[in-house]
């Protein structure tokens, strides 16, 4: 599937399950949306393999406000040395669900 490089300003969400999160870039949203009808399992979600810092993951970007966020998971986080208001780069692709 697509295979999609950004760089990305970290967000921290205090919610009820405070995380941090990289916006996925409105240019990408178009090509995201067309993928999510093939590989999302419920709610939009789309399954991704992300590589941040080197530091390579598996998650699922949600749809938010129109466009997507990437959840950065703690053990990558740390490992990088990233926290909120950080610029990184991201390399993403799209991994359905088998």
């Amino acid at each position: 599937m697509a295979d999609f490089e950004f760089d990305a300003r970290v967000i921290y969400w205090r919610g009820p399950s405070p995380y941090f999160y990289a916006p996925v870039p409105p240019e990408h949203v178009g090509d995201l949306r067309r993928a999510s009808r093939l590989v999302t399992y419920g709610w939009g979600m789309i399954p991704v393999e992300a590589v941040i810092g080197g530091v390579t993951f598996t998650t699922s970007l949600f749809p938010k406000d129109g466009g997507y966020l990437l959840p950065i998971k703690d053990a990558v986080r740390t490992k990088v040395g990233i926290t909120a208001d950080d610029a990184i780069r991201i390399g993403l692709s799209i991994k359905p669900r088998r």
